[in-house]
């Protein structure tokens, strides 16, 4: 486990560079229509002076925080879900990395001037949105304020890490639908971040990058957390 914010950067960047699965198992079938590129960002560091509750133990430094946002309940895909920032690949668009910042700038406010990006996961299929997404990692070396758009999201949280890693805030999203039930990985936010459950793409892809990244601490299943979508 990461003891010092550099420890953890550096954590993130030998994962990243070494490679690791994602355990992504979507709960829809493909939609018709053309599938679009895409990229989120998934962006750690201090990003503000609010520690993590110190009940959740300290398997990360208390400051390291991860940028989520809450996506606006008009959106086609994913409405009123917990998210990473990110959307659409545009023409103007260097790489799948300038899109994920520019998209957390339109969503968050944030100067990706100040993002290091540590590099990129493999594309994931996304069905029900017909999107191949490209997980963009990034280090906030030089943090800048926040603020949700009210366009795409209504809400832009920095969760303490060790928050997320808590036994306590783990468990399964259970989602029914068309007479099935779909399980899948989970967080539960603490109730100043509204006791939002993060679950989905968001949910499933951050499990396997704390697992990847070797910060997940071990956890008995069995909290199941009904979700809509």
């Amino acid at each position: 486990m990461a003891r010092t914010k550099a420890e953890a950067r550096q954590q993130l960047k030998d994962a990243v560079d070494r490679g690791f699965g994602i355990d992504f198992n979507p709960p829809f079938p493909q939609t018709e229509g053309e599938i679009r590129r895409s990229a989120v960002l998934i962006l750690f560091g201090a990003l503000d002076r609010v520690p993590a509750d110190p009940a959740a133990g300290e398997p990360v430094p208390a400051e390291l925080d991860l940028l989520l946002t809450r996506r606006a309940s008009g959106m086609r895909h994913h409405a009123g879900q917990i998210a990473f920032p990110g959307g659409g690949v545009e023409p103007g668009d260097a790489d799948v990395a300038a899109t994920a910042l520019r998209e957390a700038f339109e969503e968050t406010g944030l100067d990706p001037a100040g993002v290091e990006v540590l590099g990129t996961l493999p594309e994931i299929h996304v069905p029900v949105s017909r999107n191949l997404v490209t997980p963009v990692v990034g280090w906030w070396r030089d943090p800048s304020e926040v603020a949700a758009d009210h366009t795409e999201s209504v809400e832009v949280f920095r969760v303490p890490v060790a928050e997320l890693l808590d036994p306590a805030a783990r468990g399964h999203s259970v989602l029914r639908r068309a007479g099935a039930t779909h399980r899948g990985a989970a967080f539960k936010l603490q109730e100043r971040f509204g006791g939002h459950t993060v679950w989905g793409f968001t949910g499933m892809l951050l499990a396997s990058v704390f697992d990847g990244v070797g910060w997940s601490v071990p956890w008995e299943p069995g909290a199941d957390y009904e979700v809509t979508g």
